[in-house]
């Protein structure tokens, strides 16, 4: 795991920190064993890597084959599309989160407490 994040990973994190982007939570460095995702949406489990020059594209591809089985989508820019495209950047990232399923679906607790009763 890096501790020292990119300019590129900077720049997006302003945008996804603390539940600002349309209210969805990300983690940055996220561990989904055996690998390690630039940013992570728990609720639909949606991966986003941003790719340097270190990123090669077969690799790449075997390994969002793997993430898709654990049920993680993943999204890919690089850092010119985030240095000099961020809007559109943000754009696809929200598209995507809204296409997306919710990981978790609510159910009514099994025993809920009486409103209002032994007041």
């Amino acid at each position: 795991m890096r501790r020292k994040p990119t300019p590129f990973e900077v720049i997006l994190w302003r945008h996804l920190s603390n539940g600002q982007f349309s209210g969805y939570k990300f983690r940055r460095q996220h561990v989904i064993v055996p690998f390690i995702v630039d940013f992570f949406c728990p609720s639909k489990s949606l991966a986003i890597e941003i790719d340097g020059q270190t990123h090669k594209n077969e690799k790449d591809r075997a390994r969002d084959a793997q993430l898709q089985k654990y049920g993680v989508s993943t999204l890919h820019f690089t850092n010119a599309d985030v240095a000099t495209n961020i809007d559109g950047v943000l754009t696809a990232i929200k598209m995507t989160l809204n296409s997306l399923q919710d990981r978790w679906i609510r159910q009514p607790h099994p025993n809920p407490s009486p409103e209002g009763e032994g007041l």
